[in-house]
């Protein structure tokens, strides 16, 4: 039989970041989810879709009406909403988490309209699961003019977004990724969650693209993991530094997303490195997507940890031509399959 957990998402914020320009316009909400509803894989679907709370796609300044309308929208589709990402960033209304008084209020203020609307997303039962998606809106040059202090503004900026979700009765997963000031490495990300230290409220979500770059040290040479001069041929060696890895920030894990890699860097606005995202089976990924899913949804022993409802797949930067090949969505939709095959459950 068939597992149940976890459930498929489909990411939507791919349709918006790196869009925009003539070359690669915006792809609209609707566009999304009528790709994703129309997939199908020996008879499964994708289960839901995870939001980006920006324009075009979704106002974080939503009425009732316009949520409702929203959560119709995802249901007529067989669908279910399930984790958000609240806009922190200076371009979209937020602010720098290490940055003046002032931005570090409006990146609270964007994450607590986020929470507002994850729990009226619950209220109106189209919501069953998911967290608010933050990170430190900082980029990592302007994080190493003042490490510890900076490290310190984003504890006490995180500390204040914890008491605005647990006023919503939502969870935040900072997001792993080289690119963003204080969270550019494993370590540096665990200095952030221990110092907030609020495991009800703040956790850790793990991209398998993103921190796979963790284990190579790009943006923090000091916490690499892998020897240099490392080859993806060395499978023992990645495994065991992926098992390190996992058993620091595994007990942090809160939101899971599925991915593949080459394990090269690109930079990009303020995403000034940031990992390569790939089709599952592109020939130059590195990850082995149903293996390498496994230390983070099972624990050191190997026993499933049961513990995240619904995983993602995050395809940010691939370009328009892609994502609008229904062939695109069914190879993605098969590979989640094969993993919640490997580590899933029934209920």
């Amino acid at each position: 039989m068939e597992n149940e957990f976890p459930k498929l998402h489909n990411a939507m914020w791919p349709g918006i970041v790196g869009k925009g320009t003539e070359a690669e316009p915006v792809i609209s909400f609707e566009t999304l989810l009528d790709l994703t509803a129309s997939t199908e894989v020996g008879g499964q679907r994708f289960d839901g879709v995870d939001l980006f709370l920006a324009e075009p796609h979704t106002s974080i300044d939503s009425t009732r009406d316009d949520l409702e309308r929203l959560a119709d929208a995802v249901a007529a589709r067989g669908l279910v909403i399930g984790s958000l990402v609240a806009p922190v960033w200076p371009p979209v209304g937020g602010g720098s988490a290490m940055g003046s008084a002032e931005e570090r209020d409006r990146f609270v203020l964007q994450v607590e309209k986020a929470c507002r609307i994850g729990e009226t997303l619950r209220r109106l039962g189209i919501r069953p699961s998911g967290v608010v998606r933050i990170d430190s809106a900082a980029s990592v040059t302007d994080w190493d003019a003042d490490p510890a202090g900076n490290t310190r503004l984003i504890i006490e900026t995180f500390t204040r977004a914890c008491d605005v979700a647990e006023a919503h009765g939502e969870q935040l997963a900072a997001e792993g990724e080289i690119c963003w000031g204080g969270m550019q490495s494993w370590k540096k990300m665990l200095d952030v969650l221990e110092g907030v230290g609020r495991p009800d409220r703040l956790g850790f979500q793990a991209d398998m693209a993103h921190t796979l770059l963790y284990t190579l040290g790009v943006n923090a040479e000091e916490d690499r993991i892998l020897p240099a001069g490392f080859t993806w041929d060395q499978h023992a060696l990645w495994q065991e530094a992926l098992k390190r890895m996992t058993d620091a920030l595994r007990p942090w894990t809160i939101d899971f997303h599925v991915a593949q890699n080459d394990a090269t860097v690109k930079g990009s606005g303020s995403h000034e490195k940031t990992g390569r995202h790939c089709l599952p089976n592109d020939p130059n990924g590195k990850l082995d997507v149903v293996r390498d899913s496994a230390p983070w949804l099972r624990d050191g022993e190997g026993a499933l940890t049961r513990r995240i409802s619904h995983i993602c797949w995050d395809g940010c930067m691939f370009p328009n031509d892609v994502m609008m090949m229904p062939g695109t969505w069914a190879e993605i939709l098969a590979a989640m399959i094969r993993v919640r095959d490997a580590h899933g459950w029934r209920a």
